[in-house]
């Protein structure tokens, strides 16, 4: 019989996707969780245990007896687990490609973190450090991104948006993870998982505009400094989903990744973006 997978982070985007993946198959899944009422919401089967994060004695009662642990918390907490989880357990981590930013952050610097934790540990596992993630019920990416080309005339971006992004859909990290469950131990390991290549950005968003059914964007190139100072105060512009200052300035870095490992240690061959916004963006849905 398999091990049951204890994913921390169950209620989550990816968390959730997980879980339906793993029970469709029949493998039993234990979400570990901090709110016991949104995972209860999900109508999903599975023994559930609590625990905060920040709180080592209630996360090492939480992972008892596990073998194979999934966490899709942020990389940040990559130490506590590795200090609760028994010694024998399988790990497979989320981090992100934020840890190449040029611009280091709160975020990037806790995925480095973890993973530094991870490789020191010694321990058989792996971080996923997925690119854009996009397809997952309830992301905002895309959706987002198509909410704003519905309502804007023009698509001002920094360049012209010639900087390059190599977006995953939801269903190839579900992939990725599952496969690195798999592998055999070891040890230690850290891995990009991307996309099938890397498209400039401004093609990737007249790409979303014809999933979603909009008409094709005029796309200006703009100075980054004002496109900062714009996105600043779409927090106070309710027709318009916010956009943080810090995703303007990520657009002038190209995120384009080797993924040649990916495909050697996961065997995973992810889906073409054209396939995966046609996922994404059902017919007659409205965005």
């Amino acid at each position: 019989m398999t091990d049951s997978v204890y994913i921390i982070g169950a209620s989550g985007r990816s968390g959730q996707a997980l879980c339906r993946s793993l029970l469709a198959d029949g493998v039993a899944v234990v979400p570990v969780v901090r709110n016991p009422d949104r995972w209860e919401a999900t109508g999903l089967p599975g023994d559930m245990r609590i625990a905060d994060l920040r709180s080592a004695d209630a996360l090492r009662a939480a992972l008892q007896g596990a073998t194979r642990i999934v966490s899709c918390a942020h990389a940040r907490y990559a130490p506590a687990i590795i200090a609760a989880s028994p010694p024998e357990a399988t790990l497979v981590l989320l981090g992100s490609t934020r840890k190449f930013t040029r611009w280091p952050d709160a975020h990037g610097n806790g995925v480095r973190a973890g993973e530094a934790a991870l490789m020191e540990s010694g321990r058989n596992g792996v971080m996923l450090h997925p690119t854009m993630i996009y397809g997952a019920q309830g992301e905002d990416n895309v959706q987002r991104l198509a909410k704003l080309l519905r309502r804007l005339p023009v698509m001002p971006l920094p360049g012209g948006g010639r900087f390059l992004v190599q977006p995953i859909h939801q269903s190839d990290v579900i992939r990725c993870i599952r496969a690195a469950l798999d592998r055999p131990g070891t040890g230690p390991d850290s891995l990009v998982i991307a996309g099938p290549e890397a498209v400039r950005y401004d093609d990737f968003v007249r790409e979303v505009a014809a999933a979603a059914g909009l008409r094709k964007p005029w796309i200006i190139p703009f100075p980054l400094g004002l496109l900062i100072r714009a996105a600043g105060l779409t927090k106070h512009v309710t027709a318009l989903p916010r956009v943080r200052p810090e995703e303007i300035r990520r657009l002038v870095e190209d995120k384009a990744f080797d993924i040649g490992p990916m495909r050697q240690m996961l065997g995973v061959e992810p889906i073409s973006l054209a396939e995966g916004l046609a996922l994404t963006f059902p017919p007659s849905h409205e965005y």
